[in-house]
């Protein structure tokens, strides 16, 4: 019995093991191979360009044969990029296929130190991260459709090459113009729009031909291996890869592409890529059924991953149009917004298997931030709200510790008179407990109730991206960066420290030093932990610290 002091602590212990879990995943794996193996052979680049582009066109159903694409100057991205300025966005669209090749966010900084260099989140220098759009033109049975479509190889052209919304304007078009053989014109149009994230998109087919045109469209995202902090955040894991819905949330790996490839026809959904804090995604109408998909290839030796869906087809008669009609969305994760713009839009926020509880816990959250205007205040409230709902658990386990530090010196008495024969010491324990009404598992089961909202709350504080670059007070001007001077991980270690003294000590030496080591430990984990989350604990603390010792004082005085 005298391995129940250890018990208490197995809510640290369970945490500590998660955060061992989540820095091996981060940092213990394997880099991505960024080139071929030793001696393996080079193909040249513009072999590498080829395949790739050949590879990375989404086919049309198999039934139904469909027509190469017609891409002049598909060899090459020629051109300046098209830039699209908006109060929410900073856009660069590609004269190749009208590729979204760069989206920032000027409301975002990338660092509370850079305040005027915006986030990126679509690129093509440091990582490889696009947008991608295009048609896919389909010859049926029986139908003279010698017509073509643009896939994102064509070339595009555009009246402007910048494009800034204006003051005092609620929208800004960028049309983009194909024009390919027997008649037929593509115009893609986007549609950007004043403090909004989301981008409306829809390429319209102009039939001046002779034959029927009939054929569909795709939209991707491609992204390249994961790079530099698209999957690190202060020793903290959060999922990078891609995301669809189909009525259920399901993430993908981007390994997972090359060995499972998805292939599924959904009815509305959305299709993903995401960040800590950011994603993108491409969002279907939600009353049509598309194609989902995923892809893996290689880039000059350098593994790309796709996800994306195919629409229905449509066709236009000679002198008819057809129109297709998408949006896309790049931007942070703001979970009201997102539930305004599609269904299950807001799940990018992952919480995990504890998001039944993250969700409230986030609202609430939000809720005294609203009140108070300071993200690290409302987190104290929030700790203070959690500790009286789970006042009268703690309180019981507080008792059951504070009786057995009553009892500290039997315990001893006992295992000094009996330390050789361990079955007639765990008698004399349980006989004491029994005369002293001690149940020694009863501080136990309230922290174990307590962990799952502990973790939910884990997970709120590091997936909100409302806490990035959030200032507190003092010294502490980001919550979601670890603070710079590690004064909150030191003062957390101080009240584990002192928590450690309020309660009975274990009986074996051993068990005494590791629960020593405890603090310790985890102060140089938490040292490199966001300041929120260690505000978090150190509130906790200090909140279990005044409790307990009033609880103890209170049954030492004889109190009930």
């Amino acid at each position: 019995m005298d391995r129940v002091r250890p018990a208490l602590y197995l809510a640290l212990l369970l945490i500590l093991v998660l955060i061992w879990q989540a820095w091996n995943q981060d940092y213990g794996q394997p880099p991505t191979s960024q080139g071929p193996a030793p001696g393996a052979e080079q193909r040249t680049a513009d072999q590498d360009q080829a395949s790739s582009e050949r590879a990375d066109v989404p086919s049309a159903p198999a039934a139904r044969e469909a027509s190469p694409a017609a891409e002049p100057e598909a060899g090459g991205d020629k051109g300046e990029p098209i830039r699209v300025v908006t109060d929410v966005l900073d856009v660069r669209i590609s004269p190749k296929g009208g590729d979204i090749v760069r989206a920032a966010l000027p409301t975002y900084p990338v660092s509370s130190d850079r305040p005027e260099e915006p986030f990126v989140l679509l690129e093509t220098s440091d990582k490889y991260y696009i947008a991608q759009s295009g048609l896919i033109h389909e010859r049926r049975q029986g139908m003279d459709t010698e017509g073509r479509a643009p896939s994102h190889h064509a070339r595009f052209t555009a009246d402007q090459q910048t494009y800034k919304l204006q003051e005092g304007q609620e929208r800004l078009q960028v049309p983009l113009t194909w024009e390919g053989p027997d008649g037929i014109t593509v115009t893609k149009v986007y549609t950007f729009h004043r403090g909004r994230f989301v981008v409306d998109m829809a390429q319209r087919v102009d039939n001046d031909g002779q034959t029927r045109w009939v054929g569909r469209q795709y939209r991707q995202l491609r992204h390249g291996p994961i790079v530099g902090e698209d999957n690190t955040s202060q020793f903290i894991y959060t999922f990078t890869g891609a995301a669809y819905y189909d009525g259920s949330y399901e993430k993908i790996d981007f390994e997972d592409m090359a060995d499972n490839p998805l292939r599924k026809d959904i009815q509305g959904g959305w299709i993903a890529i995401l960040q800590h804090y950011f994603f993108s995604s491409w969002i279907p109408n939600q009353e049509q059924t598309n194609g989902y998909y995923t892809k893996s290839l290689q880039d000059q030796a350098i593994p790309h991953y796709i996800i994306g869906m195919r629409s229905p087809a449509l066709s236009a008669e000679p002198g008819e149009s057809a129109s297709f009609h998408s949006r896309f969305y790049a931007g942070p994760k703001l979970q009201e917004q997102l539930k305004e713009i599609a269904p299950g839009l807001e799940l990018s926020v992952d919480y995990g298997i504890f998001t039944f509880l993250s969700k409230p816990l986030f609202w609430l959250l939000d809720f005294f931030h609203s009140l108070v205007g300071n993200w690290g205040f409302a987190i104290i409230l929030v700790t203070l709200v959690i500790k009286i709902a789970f006042y009268k658990l703690s309180e019981a386990s507080y008792r059951s510790m504070a009786k057995m530090r009553a009892v500290q010196p039997q315990l001893k008495s006992i295992k000094e008179r009996f330390g050789d024969d361990k079955q007639r010491m765990n008698q004399a324990l349980m006989d004491l407990y029994r005369k002293e009404k001690i149940n020694p598992l009863g501080g136990c089961l309230p922290i174990l109730i307590q962990i799952p909202v502990f973790i939910a709350l884990y997970w709120v504080l590091v997936e909100s991206v409302e806490l990035r670059q959030a200032p507190f007070m003092l010294w502490i001007d980001d919550l979601s960066a670890r603070d710079p001077y590690y004064v909150l991980p030191v003062l957390m270690g101080i009240t584990m420290f002192l928590q450690q003294k309020l309660n009975p000590a274990p009986l074996d030496p051993i068990q005494q030093k590791v629960m020593m080591a405890l603090p310790l430990v985890f102060t140089v984990f938490f040292a490199f932990f966001p300041a929120g989350l260690v505000l978090y604990w150190f509130i906790n603390n200090l909140l279990s610290i005044g409790q307990q010792w009033v609880i103890t004082r209170r049954m030492e005085q004889g109190a009930t």
